[in-house]
């Protein structure tokens, strides 16, 4: 069924979100439209600002309004550790355990030639410079256990191999074959993270 152009617009967009098929684009259009205009109107002002202002941090490369995030200009996180990870959503993961206070390096995606993702994609060469300041004495390999996740563990690994000064740990029990981080609970990433194992390539 076709509606008004605008309004086929609206759903047509809403489906750009991850899970949301037609009916359920359709069902939030209207809502808005119908029941929450003022709603709508904040929705639309709110994401039209984070666009234009949250980029990635500069040292960490998460998502944030500022140059440097909060989590990387904490004082008091131990900047001997880096964890890591393949998205943002990752992060909010790892920091709901509380066990967590080292920092942070968000890959944005994971290695995957298929879909014409290489090192370029994930940051590599960031993740290199950092690694060159020689700071980090534990690597803390906290991708997904899907098979993208763990080639790029491999590959993370058989960098940090070249300095002898850093020990390169995967999470432990409690990852579940072809997981993803962001789905996981807060006491089984907990778990995962105290009994890391030192990874052999």
């Amino acid at each position: 069924m076709s509606f008004s152009p605008l309004i086929d617009q609206l759903i047509s967009t809403l489906k750009y979100l991850p899970g949301v098929g037609n009916k359920s684009a359709q069902r939030m259009a209207f809502h808005l439209l119908q029941r929450n205009k003022e709603g709508g109107r904040q929705l639309a002002q709110t994401l039209s600002q984070a666009l234009q202002e949250v980029s990635n941090c500069k040292r960490c490369r998460t998502l944030c309004e500022l140059e440097v995030c909060t989590i990387c200009s904490h004082p008091k996180r131990d900047p001997r550790v880096l964890c890591i990870v393949e998205t943002p959503a990752d992060i909010v993961a790892v920091e709901q355990t509380a066990n967590y206070r080292g920092l942070y390096f968000v890959l944005m995606g994971h290695l995957s030639p298929i879909e014409g993702i290489g090192p370029e994609q994930i940051g590599i060469e960031q993740l290199r410079q950092r690694l060159d300041e020689g700071e980090i004495a534990e690597v803390i390999l906290a991708t997904s256990t899907t098979v993208e996740g763990e080639t790029t563990a491999y590959y993370i690994a058989e960098i940090t191999k070249s300095y002898p000064e850093i020990s390169t740990t995967r999470l432990a029990l409690g990852m579940p074959l072809g997981g993803e981080l962001e789905h996981l609970d807060g006491s089984t990433l907990a778990r995962a993270l105290d009994q890391r194992s030192k990874v052999i390539t």
